[in-house]
């Protein structure tokens, strides 16, 4: 198989722990994106058979029109990256995985005979264990038995991917997705026993969102976790200090009140005397040691916590700061420095603007981070945001899969390089 093939057929496939971006090379700048989830529909009911349903799990932006009752939502739905990583066993999010897979590569996969495969380039967590690895490279095979999809596959960890697209080759990587924060020194290669997983992401903010929506009056929505990540990603502020912003908040409250109408419904939702608590749900994802959330704990908030997933450990309640401070400082004295003036944010989890009328109030992510930095004594720590930080990972692929050479076969010593499965 020749360069120039390789080059015009290099896909790239992100399984974010919220949205599953994918594409080929073609697409340019801005990949398809889907939700990392799967319905499963109950095959055994009438209407299913009358409708002529003939699939078992739904996925895609179709997804929305087989939804049954909210209580089926718990049983049928899997989201299977909640902390980006698969239990060997988890059949069902496998299985999951593996129609999102076909989705993404069916749906720009051309009908003319020269196609032979994409040159598939996957980005799954830095604390990806190696079964993850060999059950992708197994998938990619399966479905090549309906229709050749992939000629070659290789996987990278989502961090290098990041370091990748910004064509930085020293820096530290903080990928925050939905259901985790992976924190990644990068000189060349990861630093992969300076790697810090944090148990939280843009999951955890939902779930304070929901108690937030039940305070006001609004619980019987908090129980859909889509219709709670909307509101989170519509109203949710970083403080530049908690304290500070929720004092202006009270005295100036028709400078934070927001009303939300979602499209195509009459759900409006309305937070004028609550509306200093759009400032938590920014602050949780940096800092939820903070004692203004000790009363949501009490009342029976899950606190993020320190859980160990295969031979990671995630911490729960580590500040933002703290951790990319204890993943630098694992990493020889002498590179630190350059780690340090190179933080790179990347994610959905860091897609937060400040509105007109709240600056110095509200902050983004990347000054946040630079403060708390500052406050724990890292002086000059340069923190910038990836441009379109959602897609920066799936760029990644792409700049990788046309650069890595064709002929250059996957090596499990250096987890490299292209398996032919084709």
């Amino acid at each position: 198989m020749s360069e120039e093939y390789k080059r015009e057929y290099v896909f790239g496939l992100d399984y974010g722990t919220s949205d599953f971006k994918f594409g080929p090379i073609a697409l340019g700048e801005v990949p398809e994106v889907i939700e990392n989830r799967g319905y499963f529909i109950d095959r055994s009911s009438l209407m299913s058979r009358i409708m002529g349903v003939d699939r078992e799990i739904v996925v895609g932006k179709d997804i929305s029109r087989f939804l049954e009752s909210r209580e089926d939502l718990a049983e049928r739905m899997v989201y299977p990256m909640r902390n980006g990583v698969i239990a060997r066993d988890d059949e069902r999010a496998w299985r999951v995985i593996r129609e999102l897979t076909r989705y993404a590569l069916e749906s720009f996969a051309p009908p003319d005979e020269e196609f032979q495969g994409f040159y598939v380039v996957a980005s799954i967590s830095i604390v990806s264990p190696r079964y993850m690895y060999e059950r992708l490279f197994e998938i990619f095979r399966e479905l090549n038995r309906d229709r050749v999809l992939v000629k070659a596959a290789t996987i990278i960890p989502q961090p290098l991917a990041v370091a990748i697209s910004q064509k930085t080759p020293t820096c530290t990587v903080v990928e925050s997705g939905h259901g985790n924060t992976q924190i990644c020194p990068i000189s060349m290669y990861p630093v992969r026993n300076a790697v810090i997983a944090l148990n939280r992401g843009g999951g955890a903010a939902n779930t304070l969102t929901m108690e937030i929506l039940k305070d006001a009056g609004y619980g019987d929505l908090a129980k859909e976790e889509s219709f709670v990540r909307l509101v989170k990603e519509k109203i949710g502020l970083i403080p530049r200090n908690l304290d500070e912003a929720i004092r202006y908040a009270k005295g100036n409250p028709e400078k934070v009140k927001v009303s939300l109408k979602i499209p195509g419904t009459r759900i409006k939702i309305v937070l004028d005397d609550m509306a200093w608590t759009r400032f938590l749900i920014g602050e949780f994802i940096f800092n939820p040691g903070h004692e203004i959330f000790q009363s949501y704990f009490a009342r029976g908030m899950p606190k993020p916590s320190d859980i160990k997933i295969g031979d990671t450990y995630f911490y729960g309640m580590m500040d933002m700061a703290e951790a990319v401070i204890t993943s630098v400082e694992r990493c020889s004295i002498e590179l630190q420095p350059h780690l340090y003036s190179r933080i790179l944010l990347s994610g959905g989890n860091f897609s937060w603007d400040v509105p007109e009328g709240l600056e110095g109030i509200a902050v983004r992510p990347d000054e946040k981070l630079r403060q708390q930095l500052l406050e724990k004594e890292i002086e000059g720590a340069n923190v910038s945001i990836v441009e379109d930080p959602k897609y920066s990972v799936w760029r990644g692929c792409i700049v990788y899969g046309y650069a890595v050479p064709h002929d250059y076969e996957w090596r499990w010593e250096r987890m490299e390089g292209w398996m032919y499965v084709a």
